[in-house]
């Protein structure tokens, strides 16, 4: 088997601006099988992910549309809207 295989970067599209991005530059939202809505900072967590890139206008593009929410199946609760925006708010600066 040689060795100079190339592995693929996972890529994910951002809910906000629809662009496609590598995965760990992305905010996770996740849907668990328990149903229990949750912010997933390590990207593991099982469940059905949506994802939001760094940036707030991508974050309000995809509240304001409920993307979120049609992605995931569920309803999100505002404090995991609130925990997705501080995690976006400390990537900026």
């Amino acid at each position: 088997m040689p060795n100079n295989i190339v592995k693929k970067t996972p890529e994910r599209k951002c809910m906000g601006c629809n662009e496609k991005k590598p995965k760990k530059e992305l905010v996770r939202v996740v849907r668990t099988p328990e149903g229990e809505v949750l912010l997933d900072l390590t990207g593991k967590k099982s469940g059905r992910g949506a994802y939001i890139c760094g940036k707030i206008s991508c974050y309000e593009k995809a509240l304001k549309t409920n993307r979120l929410e049609r992605c995931l199946e569920a309803e999100i609760p505002d404090k995991v809207y609130e925990a997705v925006k501080e995690s976006l708010q400390e990537d900026d600066g």
